[in-house]
């Protein structure tokens, strides 16, 4: 395994919505901030979008620009990772009329402290995430019970 595998961090995807079609571009200069700092690095970013009648479309990334944001800076990020499945699955969730775009990418920040735990003999038995919504929903149970 070389150096760059042993201190790779943890991969995760998103799948993000965009009903009617409204890709205004306001999360990419998050986006691009995260990778400039070295947070995360993308493996995979790609749109498509669902015809009203089921038709699925990729878009490709520098269509999207509208001036206001170059989205040309993510043009060739694509590793294959995302296959037909993936898009059949996610297009799947969404409604017609609509985008979506999905991102594949590394949690940089993590590698280096992944790298360490499996020096000492760690190894990783369980991943998961919280939905922010589930989160959000048990806060506000506990609070009006206390």
């Amino acid at each position: 395994m070389s150096d760059d595998q042993r201190e790779m961090g943890p991969i995760d995807y998103l799948v993000v919505e965009f009903p009617g079609n409204k890709m205004t571009g306001e999360g990419l200069p998050m986006l691009v901030d995260l990778v400039d700092r070295g947070i995360i690095r993308i493996i995979d970013l790609a749109f498509f979008t669902k015809a009203e009648d089921g038709s699925v479309a990729g878009v490709n990334v520098a269509e999207l620009s509208d001036g206001q944001y170059d989205l040309t800076v993510f043009e060739g990020a694509a590793s294959g990772l995302i296959g037909k499945d993936d898009i059949d699955e996610a297009s799947s969730i969404i409604e017609p009329g609509s985008s979506v775009g999905i991102l594949v990418y590394e949690n940089v920040w993590a590698g280096p402290f992944a790298a360490e735990l499996r020096k000492g003999g760690g190894q990783l038995v369980a991943h998961g995430r919280i939905p922010v919504q589930a989160l959000l929903a048990a806060l506000d149970a506990a609070e009006s019970s206390a």
